[in-house]
């Protein structure tokens, strides 16, 4: 697999990460799920995905919070970080998305979209005790039941039914296609009878579904 960048960067990114979450929450008191947005919407993200000189190496990650504020804001802050030891569960959350970004070549807006980092937080305990491997599992298998969510409901939208039609249309109950769009159940292991009649009614390709 090609990655965005020589793995020589991937500990500085690494911390750098960590450290930036962990200054946004801790220092300057930002919602986690908004800095993260601004994060993205800032630019700087896909800046560090690609290890431009200035984010690739050249900034700490309290430095990269900083710009985030900026750019967002046009506002520059002079808080400075208050240095703790240990590793935060924010801390985890952005060292350990900058390996799979990195790992699986996958974008940190990617990433959000299928495990919001609010999620990531919640799987300090208890991974951060774990093989950054099982991280990487973890997050794959949530990837995979965000994309099957999100291609029955996509189907579902643009074929403008409502579940409950849906489940008129194909005589699947309303319940399990519920379960399939939210990646509770899994289409791969359906069966060839449901999803058949689900692809009729959705007049695609079975294909397309799984």
């Amino acid at each position: 697999m090609t990655h965005a960048y020589d793995e020589i960067y991937l500990n500085s990114i690494r911390q750098a990460m960590g450290d930036m979450l962990h200054f946004a929450v801790h220092d300057m008191g930002w919602d986690i799920d908004k800095f993260y947005d601004c994060f993205i919407r800032s630019g700087v993200a896909s800046e560090m995905e690609a290890q431009e000189p200035l984010y690739g190496v050249g900034r700490s990650g309290y430095e990269i919070a900083l710009d985030v504020y900026y750019r967002i804001t046009g506002i520059e802050s002079d808080v400075e970080p208050e240095y703790v030891y240990g590793r935060s569960p924010e801390f985890f959350a952005g060292w350990s998305v900058a390996y799979y970004s990195w790992v699986r070549s996958k974008s940190y807006s990617e990433i959000n979209l299928a495990v919001p980092i609010t999620d990531v937080i919640a799987m300090y305990n208890p991974f951060h005790e774990m093989d950054i491997s099982q991280f990487v599992i973890e997050i794959n298998n949530r990837m995979e039941e965000y994309r099957e969510e999100s291609r029955l409901k996509r189907l579902r939208t643009y074929a403008s039914l409502t579940q409950r039609e849906l489940a008129e249309r194909s005589g699947v109950s309303k319940r399990m296609i519920e379960q399939y769009e939210q990646g509770r159940k899994s289409l791969k292991n359906a069966s060839a009878y449901t999803v058949i009649k689900l692809a009729d009614a959705l007049s695609c390709d079975c294909r397309e579904l799984l």
